[in-house]
């Protein structure tokens, strides 16, 4: 039945391809996020890896059925997580205090 199938085949029907930037305005307003959304998005993940992490480094200290590799994934995890925040955090300090030293 696979070997029916062609990678290759061609059809006559008229493809239908419309760019981003012609969609209607209603598709936009309901995909965009704003960038408090979209921050406060983050922010909850980070905590959601952190609180894992905890949850996971607590039944391994108290005896519970966990494998201490899943206990170490979770807690980088959560580490590399919450140093890239940071980083985006001193980026956008960083950021709005160039521009604060701007002339107008």
């Amino acid at each position: 039945m696979i070997n029916s199938i062609s990678p290759f085949k061609l059809t006559t029907e008229p493809v239908q391809i419309q760019p981003k930037f012609l969609s209607n305005n209603a598709n936009q307003a309901e995909n965009k996020a704003s960038f408090g959304e979209t921050l406060k998005n983050a922010i909850d993940n980070v905590n959601k890896a952190q609180i894992e992490s905890d949850k996971m480094t607590e039944a391994l200290a108290t005896g519970k059925n966990v494998e201490l590799h899943d206990v170490m994934i979770a807690s980088q995890k959560s580490s590399i997580t919450l140093l890239t925040t940071i980083e985006v955090r001193n980026k956008a300090i960083e950021a709005y205090q160039e521009m604060m030293r701007m002339q107008v």
